[in-house]
């Protein structure tokens, strides 16, 4: 595959990942807290799951440039707060 079709992809890939691995972790520490480790606690873990990464997945594309554009401007921010160097 070409760099340019893999530059084009990656945010894809990215997103698929980290929203997949976010939703299976956070959907299962709620379901814990909210309904404990009941008999069926895997079928609900899973319920919520798939509805977390549905919902996550678009929103990761989108939100990740978002948050590394503000992350610049925060660390840019710190930067230019430094005093010179001697």
């Amino acid at each position: 595959m070409s760099r340019i079709k893999l530059s084009r992809i990656r945010p894809l890939v990215f997103g698929f990942y980290m929203s997949g691995i976010m939703s299976l972790l956070m959907s299962g520490v709620i379901t814990f807290i909210n309904t404990g480790l009941e008999g069926s606690f895997v079928a609900r873990w899973m319920a919520a799951f798939l509805v977390a990464w549905i919902v996550a997945f678009p929103l990761v594309t989108f939100i990740a440039p978002l948050a590394g554009k503000l992350t610049v401007l925060t660390l840019r921010r710190f930067d230019d707060e430094q005093p010179p160097a001697n």
